[in-house]
């Protein structure tokens, strides 16, 4: 898009799926990116392996732990020298074996699910965050901030209550930082993406219960992570300043609010 202003990039998550689309976009739109990883540094070497230009890195940390988190900021730091636009995209994600529907399981796993959900979906974007901020007003540097939320945060996510509930808080965060970082020339903006069809979705989407998840689009369709990843880097981009505060759905109308 023409209105990016080249810089240093931050994608958490970016191993596969939506965090890998972002990096990708935005290093064709020119920035220079760190890519970010839990666990799994094979799959981020293959995001790297896929991203136009130069001058990109990979840089690992579990978000879980805030140590770990600040730490991951500090090495983009490093590497990009500059660091102007964080996609909070890191996320435990919703799956068969952390299914977590109140009444239907015990109290351990419970407890398990609801931290282990809530230190990374949310948390860890609070600390990154924070530490990608601090760095901008040492320099006062202006920057954007886009979090990945989800349309769960608003339909509701009953067999994953602990997801739902940490992408509706990432919401609000970001609402309440992007009051407090407008003088700083900061801009914070969220995306609620529905169903995308990401490596990890696959299964669903070619399995028996894949024609009733694209029946939920009048599309008739789920979304790419191409198309939110296009989404992202407008929103980080200095042309759209003016969003910030903004939820963007995309779900291709299959929920409307």
């Amino acid at each position: 898009m023409q209105d990016v202003t080249t810089g240093g990039a931050l994608v958490t998550g970016a191993s596969r799926g939506i965090g890998r689309a972002t990096a990708v976009a935005l290093a064709a739109a020119g920035h220079r990116v760190a890519v970010h990883y839990g666990h799994h540094r094979e799959d981020a070497d293959q995001t790297l392996a896929l991203l136009p230009g130069e001058g990109h890195l990979v840089v690992g940390g579990d978000l879980a732990d805030p140590a770990a988190a600040r730490g991951v900021v500090d090495e983009a730091v490093r590497g990009l020298t500059t660091l102007d636009v964080l996609v909070n995209n890191a996320a435990v994600a919703p799956q068969a074996a952390n299914r977590h529907r109140i009444g239907e399981v015990g109290w351990d796993v419970w407890v398990e699910t609801w931290n282990s959900m809530i230190h990374t979906n949310l948390l860890g974007a609070v600390n990154v965050t924070w530490a990608f901020v601090d760095q901008l007003i040492g320099r006062g540097a202006p920057g954007s901030i886009v979090n990945v939320g989800s349309r769960g945060a608003y339909r509701g996510e009953p067999d994953h209550p602990a997801y739902g509930a940490g992408k509706a808080a990432l919401h609000a965060f970001g609402q309440s930082i992007a009051v407090a970082l407008a003088p700083h020339r900061i801009a914070v903006t969220s995306v609620a993406p529905g169903f995308v069809a990401t490596e990890r979705q696959m299964a669903k989407l070619s399995g028996p219960e894949g024609d009733a998840v694209r029946a939920q689009s009048p599309f008739g369709r789920v979304g790419t992570p191409e198309e939110i990843a296009a989404a992202v880097v407008h929103l980080a981009s200095p042309g759209a300043a003016w969003a910030s505060g903004a939820v963007l759905d995309l779900n291709g109308a299959s929920y409307l609010r």
